[in-house]
C-alpha cells in the first residue's frame, strides 16, 4: 500500500455515528481498522471477524515476509519456470501490471525498468500461472497489498450483509461500503467524514464526505523511502500525495505513483481517467518558502471544509 502513514484519516466525529461499532486487526505491519453500522452489535462483531480471517488469509499469498507464500515462492523462481499462484496473488499481480502501464512505469512492483527486457512478469489467465522473463525478479506488494485487501474485506462485508461500513488499511486507505447513517439533519453527502492532513505539521488540509470510491495517502514523513522505479532513486520534489479511485487496491497503488510523476503527468494521467482524482504537495523549492498544493479530478464533490 502507500508506503508512508499519514496523521489517521478518520475524522474525530465518526463515533457521532448511530450503531457504528468499531474492530481492530494487525495485519500486513500495519493496523486495520473495520467500522461497521449495525444494530446487532455481536452479529457486526462477526462480520468483521471473518473480514480479518480473509485479510490474513490475503497476506499469507502476498507477503514476500511469509515463506512459502505465492510471492514468496514467484521471489525464488527462476527464468521460464511456470507457477501456478492462488486466485488473489493472480488478481492483485494482474491489477499491478495494469496501472504499471497505465503510469508508464511510475508505479511497478518489479522495478521492470531496471530489467533491460522491461516487464519481466508473464500471466496465463486460463490457469493462474505466472513466468518471468528474467532471472533475478523480486517482487514486493507493499504498495499495493494493503488496499488489495481492503477491497475484498468489503466484499466479503456485503457478504454478510454488511449495508454502511468503512474499512481503513494501515492508515493511509479508506475504502467506504455503502452511507452511514446522517451525521446531522443538516447533513445531505451521505458520505463518511475523512480528513486529509500534512504529514508535515499534521494541520488540517481537508475534510472529505468519502462516498463511492476510496481514498490512500502517501508521503515521506519517515523520510525519502519511496523509490522512483523508472530511475531507482528517491522520489523528489513532493511531501505527499492523495489519491481517489474506484478501488481500493487502485488508491493504493496510484498515491505512490503520484508521488514519482511530474505535476504534467499527474494532470494527464487524471484527465484520461475518469474517477481518479489527486490532490498532492509541492516542497517549495527553497528552504523557508511556501509549500504548493495542487488538485486533479473531482474533488469539488467529495470536499466539505478545505482548510
Amino acid at each position: 500500500m502507500a508506503q508512508a502513514q499519514p496523521d489517521n484519516m478518520i475524522a474525530e466525529d465518526l463515533c457521532g455515528i448511530a450503531n457504528l461499532h468499531r474492530f481492530r486487526h494487525y495485519a500486513m505491519a500495519a493496523s486495520f481498522d473495520v467500522f461497521v453500522v449495525h444494530s446487532d452489535a455481536e452479529y457486526a462483531g462477526q462480520a468483521a471477524r471473518a473480514a480479518f480471517e480473509e485479510l490474513d488469509r490475503i497476506e499469507n499469498n502476498l507477503s514476500r515476509f511469509v515463506e512459502n507464500s505465492d510471492v514468496s515462492r514467484i521471489n525464488s523462481l527462476g527464468k521460464g519456470r511456470p507457477l501456478q499462484i492462488g486466485l488473489e496473488t493472480f488478481e492483485c499481480l494482474k491489477t499491478s501490471i495494469k496501472i504499471c502501464k497505465q503510469t508508464k512505469g511510475a508505479f511497478d512492483i518489479t522495478f521492470s525498468s531496471l530489467h533491460k527486457g522491461g516487464n519481466p512478469l508473464k500471466l496465463n489467465e486460463s490457469e493462474h500461472i505466472i513466468e518471468l522473463s528474467a532471472d533475478d525478479v523480486r517482487l514486493d506488494l507493499g504498495a499495493i497489498g494493503k488496499g488489495y485487501a481492503a477491497d475484498k474485506m468489503g466484499q466479503l462485508l456485503g457478504e454478510w450483509g454488511i449495508k454502511a461500513a468503512l474499512i481503513s488499511a494501515g492508515q493511509s486507505t479508506v475504502l467506504p461500503i455503502g452511507t452511514p447513517p446522517r451525521l446531522l439533519v443538516e447533513d445531505k453527502s451521505g458520505g463518511w467524514p475523512v480528513t486529509m492532513s500534512d504529514p508535515g505539521d499534521c494541520h488540517l488540509l481537508a475534510r472529505i464526505n468519502l462516498v463511492g470510491c476510496a481514498l490512500s495517502a502517501s508521503g515521506i514523513r519517515k523520510g525519502p523511502h519511496i523509490i522512483d522505479s523508472r530511475s531507482g532513486k528517491p522520489a523528489k520534489g513532493k511531501l505527499a500525495a492523495w489519491s481517489l479511485a474506484k478501488t481500493a487496491a487502485s488508491a493504493d497503488a496510484l498515491s505512490t505513483a503520484f508521488m514519482v510523476m511530474s505535476v504534467d503527468e499527474i494532470k494527464v494521467f487524471c484527465s484520461a481517467h475518469r474517477g481518479v482524482s489527486a490532490f498532492i504537495i509541492l516542497a517549495g523549492k527553497k528552504r523557508g518558502s511556501r509549500n504548493r498544493i495542487l488538485r486533479f479530478g473531482s474533488w469539488d464533490k467529495f470536499i466539505s471544509q478545505p482548510a
